[in-house]
């Protein structure tokens, strides 16, 4: 099963993508200095935090995991949710709106940003081997394959006490997603918009939660995608040869393997415009199936 891709992040105004050198790159609104990383090195993963369209939302942060396990943050920080500089023996980053998760080698999580719906309470988690963030809701999978939900849960996006055999999941606005170790999707939450029609998908490989669609690679390179079209963020049905893909609000990514980067969607903040970058990879270290 892979890894959801720690190479490529994408959030409501823009997209990160972390090359094979450990340099990072980044397009978009940078109102908030979200795109401020091209300074960072040796970083293997990637995170942003991603929020719903909406007239009040926009500013978002972009999290690195550096190889020495700790963790760099640019952007938006209202709620402290940058402040991971004295992380240390980090394995694992997600990003939500206004927080951030890190996930320890001892399956302990740290968390530090907006915590009014819950988002936050990870204290008491163990055994966590996968982290993801929505907007108001934080996701994890334990060793055993059990899923653990805190946060807002008023359209039932926490409801995955029963979900069991996971090798990934990914939490959106008001839904979450997860792919069983049989390549057999799963989802809980709003279901108007679409985004957890996943019941009928096979052979998936990885997946990632969008605000209103969920995306996802099969095991043939091929993406598929549900849920809001409204920009075009699901017009992934030609794409071929892709390792990894992330879902933003309005727009998504893909990751062919040749190290060039696709788009779909919303490009009303030049987040799409990725034609020039080349050398994106996910990092090579032994890893297990993570999320955004």
């Amino acid at each position: 099963m892979l890894a959801k891709s720690s190479a490529l992040a994408a959030g409501r105004r823009h997209s990160v993508g972390r090359r094979c050198d450990g340099t990072v790159l980044a397009v978009g609104n940078t109102a908030a200095a979200e795109c401020r990383v091209e300074r960072w090195e040796d970083v293997v993963e990637v995170a942003v935090g991603n929020v719903h369209t909406a007239a009040n939302t926009g500013k978002s942060h972009t999290v690195g995991l550096r190889s020495d396990g700790t963790v760099l943050a640019t952007g938006w920080n209202r709620d402290g949710q940058c402040d991971v500089a004295g992380w240390r023996g980090v394995t694992a980053v997600a990003a939500g709106w206004r927080r951030t998760l890190g996930l320890l080698a001892n399956g302990r999580v740290l968390a530090v940003g907006r915590s009014s719906e819950g988002q936050c309470d990870v204290r008491s988690w163990r055994e966590v081997v996968v982290l993801s963030c929505g907007d108001w809701h934080s996701v994890g999978v334990r060793s055993d394959g059990s899923a653990l939900a805190v946060g807002n849960n008023r359209r039932g996006q926490c409801a995955v006490e029963g979900w069991h055999d996971l090798a990934a999941i990914s939490a959106g606005y008001l839904h979450t997603v997860g792919v069983r170790a049989d390549g057999r999707a799963v989802a809980t939450g709003e279901r108007e918009t679409g985004a957890c029609e996943v019941d009928e998908w096979e052979d998936v490989v990885a997946l990632d939660a969008g605000s209103y669609h969920t995306v996802a690679i099969t095991v043939s390179g091929r993406v598929l995608a549900v849920g809001d079209n409204h920009h075009g963020q699901c017009e992934v049905g030609d794409w071929r040869d892709i390792v990894a893909v992330a879902a933003g609000s309005t727009h998504t990514l893909g990751l062919r393997a040749n190290g060039t980067v696709v788009t779909a969607g919303n490009n009303a903040d030049r987040q799409c415009e990725v034609d020039a970058w080349s050398g994106v990879q996910p990092s090579q270290a032994p890893s297990r199936a993570k999320v955004n």
